[in-house]
């Protein structure tokens, strides 16, 4: 700063409000500064910002799983915005495991982030005490519940697979099954599988099937699809906790010489960009997920704007999208 200030023929302490609050100097002064440290190179360290009580401008955002596709299309969405403004994503994600959650956000608050977003309302102990404690906003995305700990936007998961059990009990299904990855480590995939077992016996009387699998992968979906045939041949739907998983029993059911719908519905849930073009293409449950990134961008913008500001509790709800498949 003082190499900029020096080339700028201006004090340290002139570069310092031109960098952090432009509005406070001259036009002219304000050039000559931005032409110095274009010059020289200089960008200012926002951790040693972040030692001299200030904060980063940094927004640590911790996922499940960064090969998610519902997560990715979220944190593009949210980084867009915030990058706008002069703010950066710091990116963390623990693979369903609670405590490594614990362990960073223990991290990322050390950094002193302009605000913390975490995925879901399933936390330790530990975290919990830590995200109340933090000096910064904090909002639990991807999931809605009655109490957030500061700032809550999603959706209900429950509500999501009521919805796809209401839908085939709507068409005069009885016997159903649902297939649901990692619901041991997922809550919210536990919560859309639990809304859909409610609202289907609600309506009809009849249970549905459970069936949980190990994985969200294609060839899980297929493997799933025989073992439900083979444990209930009167299946005549099945949805699933997931798009590939349900692409998946597709393929199979074009093995087996099965006709979708006509021997079999099945429904899907994220509406990935696969939904709409397979053959024929596929009914699914879509989330707000491009949503859920524009509406924490903007709240983390708000709040940093009026630091006075509360937080608030935000359900964006989700779609049935029926196309040939149901």
């Amino acid at each position: 700063m003082e190499e900029v200030a020096r080339v700028a023929g201006v004090s340290p302490a002139t570069v310092s409000r031109a960098l952090k609050s432009p509005d406070t100097v001259s036009k002219k002064r304000l050039a000559q500064v931005l032409e110095a440290a274009r010059r020289l190179g200089y960008a200012p360290n926002p951790i040693a910002g972040s030692l001299a009580g200030t904060r980063t401008p940094l927004v640590g955002v911790i996922v499940p799983s960064l090969t998610n596709a519902f997560f990715a299309v979220t944190l593009e969405r949210m980084s867009a915005i915030l990058e706008a403004e002069g703010y950066q994503l710091m990116i963390g994600q623990h693979g369903y495991d609670a405590a490594r959650e614990e362990r960073i956000i223990n991290a990322f608050a050390g950094w002193n982030p302009a605000a913390l977003v975490v995925t879901g309302r399933d936390h330790t102990r530990g975290a919990v005490k830590l995200l109340s404690s933090a000096p910064c906003p904090v909002i639990e995305m991807w999931d809605y519940d009655e109490r957030p700990l500061d700032s809550g936007i999603g959706f209900s998961n429950r509500e999501a697979g009521r919805l796809a059990g209401r839908y085939f009990a709507e068409n005069g299904h009885e016997h159903v099954a649902y297939v649901g990855a990692t619901l041991d480590t997922d809550p919210r995939a536990r919560a859309r599988a639990e809304g859909f077992l409610e609202a289907f016996r609600q309506e009809t009387g009849h249970d549905a099937r459970l069936m949980a699998v190990v994985s969200r992968d294609l060839g899980e979906g297929g493997a799933a699809l025989k073992s439900v045939l083979e444990q209930g041949p009167e299946t005549t739907a099945i949805a699933f906790s997931g798009d590939m998983l349900a692409v998946g029993a597709m393929f199979e059911a074009a093995r087996m010489g099965l006709s979708i719908p006509a021997d079999l519905a099945l429904l899907g849930y994220g509406d990935l960009d696969i939904a709409a073009h397979t053959n024929p293409p596929l009914s699914t449950i879509r989330p707000p997920h491009e949503k859920i990134g524009a509406a924490v961008a903007r709240h983390i913008l708000e709040r940093l704007a009026n630091p006075e500001a509360g937080g608030e509790n935000l359900d964006l709800g989700v779609e049935l999208v029926v196309r040939s498949t149901a």
